[in-house]
């Protein structure tokens, strides 16, 4: 088992460049996914990676609903991360819709990262997901043991066991097995370097400066959506959708003091679930609003006026004219 750790000749600081990415001959550039069940940690990883939040994150399983690109730029590289929902066994039609999109995304990257995390035992989802992916024969993947800060050593070691083991009996050769912190930013850049030369050779994909692909209103909404998950019941998270119906800037501001207008709505499913999403006197709606406001504005670096609303679209997840209005 070949277990990859940083070494005082390979540089853990943003951008540093080891031997092995050093002995990568031209530019390389091209795009890998993370993969793992609900949250193995993907997104926390992407946004250290990229160095900028991209992927909006939350200890409830299943937050990331699409596929978020995350763009690394070195010197000799440029890395595109994709970002996608965790596979699972769905019981909706937006479960079953999450699930397409992540296959579809396994057959057009150039490397997969398989996410495990160090402080829970490999189960049944992470099988499955390895069983799916010891059917992809030619697309290199690595092993990515996440959250090592959660654990002690010896439970790490029993860990990297598990996941060789895991990749022996299913017959994946693991290009590499990482263990990493993304919260603690251990290894973060040691993993780019080993990714980078599983990349195609070629001139960058995007322009210097890009951190990400996304729309600003898909970015936007999903910053509402991750504001709006804090501190809600068990059941409410995957009921909650956000579109952004308008993004103007206000005329009549003078040009030193621009706000952006921003109108979105919050959807849910059912009445019952209107009143835990405003709170007692729109308490918790004006929390959100607070909350993704300072995001947004970080994001686009200008003032913004927030106008918040919620309605409700019966049993969206399981509805596909629901779904096609909401995004999906």
């Amino acid at each position: 088992m070949s277990v990859r750790t940083q070494s005082s000749e390979q540089p853990g600081e943003a951008g540093g460049t080891s031997h092995a990415a050093k002995a990568v001959g031209d530019h390389r550039a091209g795009f890998a996914c993370f993969v793992g069940r609900p949250n193995a940690g993907k997104s926390t990883l992407t946004n250290a990676l990229v160095g900028q939040k991209v992927a909006i994150t939350s200890n409830r399983p299943q937050t990331t609903r699409h596929t978020v690109r995350g763009i690394v730029h070195r010197p000799e590289a440029q890395l595109i991360l994709v970002d996608t929902p965790g596979l699972h066994k769905p019981r909706t039609l937006l479960g079953e819709r999450l699930n397409d999109v992540v296959r579809t995304t396994w057959a057009e990257v150039d490397a997969i990262g398989f996410c495990i995390p160090a402080d829970q035992k490999l189960g049944p989802g992470d099988r499955f997901i390895a069983k799916e992916l010891a059917g992809i024969k030619k697309t290199p993947k690595v092993a990515i043991v996440t959250k090592t800060d959660l654990v002690d050593g010896k439970a790490l070691a029993e860990q990297l066991i598990a996941v060789d083991l895991l990749g022996k009996e299913l017959g994946i050769t693991w290009a590499e097995i990482v263990p990493v912190s993304a919260t603690a930013n251990q290894q973060v850049d040691l993993l780019a370097d080993l990714l980078v030369p599983l990349m195609p050779e070629g001139p960058a994909l995007y322009p210097e400066g890009d951190l990400t692909d996304e729309p600003e209103m898909v970015m936007v909404a999903e910053l509402i959506r991750e504001a709006a998950l804090e501190g809600v019941r068990d059941e409410l998270p995957h009921s909650i959708a956000v579109v952004v119906e308008e993004m103007l800037p206000r005329e009549d501001r003078p040009a030193d003091k621009p706000l952006l207008d921003i109108h979105a709505n919050l959807y849910i499913e059912r009445t019952s679930q209107k009143g835990i999403v405003i709170g007692p006197k729109g308490k918790r709606l004006k929390d959100v609003g607070i909350k993704s406001r300072q995001q947004i504005e970080a994001l686009l670096g200008t003032p913004v006026f927030l106008d918040l609303h919620v309605k409700v679209a019966k049993d969206w997840q399981r509805d596909p004219k629901q779904l096609r209005r909401l995004g999906f």
